[in-house]
């Protein structure tokens, strides 16, 4: 079977463009000219100060004019007592400049009410970790925190005068009402969070909560549990909802704060039976900030939805955001955010090339780089190239998949390590990034056939007439190969990993399904193999993948054995030395523990993970200022309350 390549004309792709405005709809709003800043702005040549919260020395404070008409208090009165100096990017990564006010960032995505480059943008966690390394830990919307000798009490200092978007005061009562009325309320969590738990396991013990001050409270676990801070600062995108929630909002659908009377008008005109599914339907969560419901909804961000339609979401400046630069600029610099929504990956490129998009991070292909730069000459954007924080493309055979043959197969090591053999590492690197990836050291990386056919005829998978190959038990044994294209390089690089697969004699079929779809069969156990990223370059809490490759035993073992399947002893040893990264000092967890994981991965090969070091390329305005191709470029993406448009 001959390979497809995975491109197109710039010829062909500018004649689609012509034709989609033709048939664009009239009441799309125009998006054209809108990197504008205000005239007249002092400008400050250089960040002189990057630190972990002390403002001390800035004595006064700016707004963006776009503030200036409208009906708020002024801007030191909206802003924390000690706001937050931003240091989202290490000094050695950015050198910052102060920027100017003004302009609309455009973005543009395929997925219904989601926007992943404004998600990150927008993602505010109680800790920040710059760059996303994990190395160091700041203050962010707390300001600051200690930890007790033996590493089991965290005492966390919040911000007074913090403020919420809707400019009610952020007290203590936000937080215990997250935590007591919430998390701990068994109808509304009926699952305590694992990483509020000792050591990030399941069977630990929940936290412990207490109030010192009404800006003051620690949270204390009855074992030592090092790894606590970078949980709130890096680790699954949670962002600050799990602790904190604007009670001032939220009461008004709690059993335990709403009158009776009130309530039940509320669930009457939501048309709901419960008060948990109405306050679970009204709590924004953090993964849930770009859907549209989330309009109206206090938030911290430094964006807040404005509008939001079936073509395009709005985000407007948060007024009362808690961060400024060291010129006193209340940040973010630029006032808007236009995320148009398009149908797919195609019309995704398409307004990218076209100078339509002034940042694009999530969806760029190296596979379409070029492309990118033959669009950059026509229009005022430019291409970076920086590196991913995440393992790409990390394939799964679902080990837990409810078919018995197919568990005697999958499970058997020598079947793993034959498909591992007909991955051909280095002609990926080269035909579908470009030779901007690395060989990883989860795989052994030998392309070998003849030893992968080898170990085939070994386990008793000999080929019938028809040249597939057949199961143990002499069964035809097939299955189907099933992916979300989330990222332009999982299609070609599927097609050319399912295709080795089938000239081993395998009937494996690839399948492109929408993701939504692909979620909800993963959440029901029903993929039997598919391809996902997997965060664990650089952290040290990567997340290896759990849940893809083992989502009974992962069910298992983060329900604490009341849910899922008991693991064999050999995933168990695995599981504990993942959450050994939680319990023993940062620096130990980042070189001894991660080195074992990393040892028993290649050693089991429980997934397929064949590359590391990938770099991506970051489309962006060519007018935007303080930008970087050093770094990752999610850690960029967190920091676009810095951006500024220069002209």
């Amino acid at each position: 079977m001959k390979r497809k390549k995975s491109f197109h004309s710039i010829g062909m792709l500018l004649l689609l463009l012509v034709l989609m405005s033709m048939v664009a709809c009239s009441n799309e709003p125009d998006i054209t000219n809108l990197a504008t800043v205000y005239p007249n702005q002092t400008v400050h040549e250089k960040q002189t100060k990057v630190d972990h919260g002390d403002v001390s020395e800035i004595t006064q404070f700016y707004q963006s004019p776009m503030l200036d008409s409208q009906d708020l208090p002024p801007v030191r009165q909206r802003l924390p007592d000690e706001p937050k100096l931003t240091n989202e990017m290490p000094t050695s990564e950015l050198h910052y400049t102060i920027g100017k006010y003004g302009g609309t960032l455009k973005t543009v995505t395929s997925v219904v009410d989601w926007d992943a480059d404004v998600f990150v943008m927008d993602n505010e966690p109680l800790l920040n970790t710059p760059g996303y390394l994990g190395k160091e830990i700041t203050g962010n919307i707390l300001k600051g925190y200690d930890v007790s000798h033996n590493n089991k009490t965290f005492t966390f200092y919040m911000r007074k005068g913090l403020k919420w978007s809707d400019g009610y005061p952020v007290t203590m009562k936000d937080v215990s009402f997250a935590v007591n009325d919430v998390l701990f309320n068994k109808e509304l969590t009926p699952d305590f969070p694992a990483w509020l738990k000792t050591g990030n396991d399941s069977s630990g013990k929940p936290m412990m909560f207490k109030v010192i001050d009404p800006y003051t409270f620690q949270i204390s676990f009855d074992k030592p549990y090092p790894g606590f801070p970078i949980q709130m600062s890096a680790v699954g995108w949670r962002g600050y909802t799990d602790l904190l929630k604007p009670y001032h909002y939220l009461k008004e659908y709690h059993q335990k704060y709403a009158s009776p009377k009130q309530l039940k008008a509320e669930l009457k005109a939501a048309n709901m039976d419960s008060w948990v599914k109405l306050f679970g339907v009204k709590d924004i969560l953090n993964n849930e900030l770009n859907h549209r419901e989330a309009k109206g909804f206090p938030v911290l961000y430094p964006w807040e939805i404005s509008k939001s339609t079936d073509t395009f979401t709005e985000y407007v400046r948060n007024p009362y955001y808690f961060k400024v630069d060291a010129a006193g600029n209340q940040l973010p610099y630029i006032d808007k955010i236009h995320s148009t929504y398009v149908q797919d990956m195609e019309m995704v490129n398409l307004n990218i090339i076209s100078g339509k998009v002034d940042f694009a991070r999530e969806s760029a292909s190296l596979a379409k780089t070029a492309m990118y730069k033959k669009g950059a000459e026509n229009t005022e954007t430019k291409v970076l190239i920086s590196k991913m924080a995440t393992v790409p493309t990390t394939l799964f055979l679902n080990l837990t998949y409810k078919d018995p043959t197919w568990r005697e197969v999958v499970r058997n090591q020598k079947f793993r390590e034959a498909l591992s053999l007909a991955i051909p590492t280095d002609e990926i690197i080269d035909s579908v990034y470009y030779g901007l990836a690395e060989p990883s050291p989860l795989m052994d990386n030998q392309y070998n056939i003849k030893k992968a056919n080898k170990l085939l005829d070994e386990i008793g998978m000999k080929k019938g007439p028809d040249g597939w190959r057949r199961a143990p038990d002499g069964s035809h044994f097939s299955f189907t190969y099933e992916i979300q294209p989330a990222s332009p390089d999982f299609v070609p690089m599927s097609e050319i990993i399912v295709q080795e697969w089938r000239d081993l004699g395998i009937d494996v079929t690839m399948k492109t399904i929408d993701g939504a779809l692909w979620g909800q069969r993963k959440a029901a156990n029903q993929l039997q193999a598919s391809m996902m990223w997997t965060p664990l370059n650089r952290w040290y809490t990567g997340e290896w993948d759990n849940g893809n490759w083992d989502p009974l035993w992962d069910k298992w073992e983060t329900s604490n054995g009341k849910e899922g399947e008991e693991p064999p002893e050999d995933v168990k040893s695995l599981y504990h030395l993942i959450n050994q990264l939680y319990l023993v000092p940062p620096e130990q967890a980042r070189t001894e523990v991660y080195q074992q994981i990393r040892d028993e991965v290649k050693k089991h090969i429980w997934f397929f993970s064949p590359l590391m070091n990938v770099k991506q390329p970051v489309i962006v305005n060519e007018n935007l200022g303080n930008l970087t191709e050093k770094g990752y470029s999610t850690a960029l993406n967190c920091s676009g309350e810095q951006f500024y448009y220069k002209k």
